[in-house]
């Protein structure tokens, strides 16, 4: 399933955040080489937090992590302004409520591959984007900024995502580090699930079975 955790759902989903922390060390410090903050056998920064939310893929049971990602408001501190404003230079303001901030998307793709057999890296990457339209459109954000190295344009054209890149600069690591802003709309998503070949939503929001008001009226009964 896929999910979005909030700050009062961290201890509910411990297990699954935990492993996604594991996860981010594993592919941007040991894989990727970034410069990014690790702590023991978790890559975590300043902005964890700041009790961001999470959106997630994992198993039913909140047992086992498939991928991940940070989503942030750009209304708050964000990596976007504080480390990666030289990618944008020309680009208007970028702060606004229904603008927010995607980062550290990554996936476990020995975990997929055993759990998965027919979905391979590419398509559980789109999956995982395809999740995030979905995700960014039920709750009111029109355009998702993320910043990425360009050769992952073309694995977002795959996906059926739209990306308008605002800017790129050198000095981040080997390849340049491009802006780009994610139109988050009901025409991307048509076209999204296309791509894909997918009818049904990945990510549904989770609605309580019964609501406080329903139980208190129940208890009162």
């Amino acid at each position: 399933m896929f999910v979005i955790i909030q700050a009062h759902e961290y201890q509910k989903y411990a297990a699954v955040l935990d492993q996604m922390f594991r996860l981010r060390k594993k592919v941007f410090s040991d894989t990727l080489g970034w410069d990014v903050p690790v702590i023991g056998p978790y890559e975590r920064d300043s902005y964890d937090a700041l009790s961001p939310a999470y959106l997630v893929w994992c198993n039913d049971s909140r047992t086992r992590l498939y991928g991940g990602m940070r989503l942030m408001p750009t209304t708050g501190p964000t990596l976007l302004y504080d480390v990666f404003r030289e990618t944008f230079p020309a680009a208007a303001d970028l702060v606004a409520p229904g603008i927010w901030e995607g980062t550290r998307m990554c996936i476990d793709e020995e975990a997929i591959a055993r759990d998965f057999t027919n979905i391979d890296a590419g398509r559980a990457f789109s999956m995982m984007l395809l999740a995030l339209c979905e995700c960014a459109l039920d709750h009111g954000i029109h355009t998702m900024i993320s910043n990425y190295e360009p050769y992952l344009k073309r694995v977002y054209k795959r996906a059926g995502a739209e990306v308008e890149e605002l800017g790129r600069a050198d000095g981040y690591g080997k390849f340049p580090v491009c802006c780009g802003a994610f139109e988050v709309s009901d025409r991307v998503l048509r076209k999204m699930r296309a791509a894909l070949g997918l009818t049904l939503p990945l990510y549904v929001r989770h609605v309580p079975a019964r609501s406080v008001v329903t139980q208190f009226l129940e208890m009162a009964a």
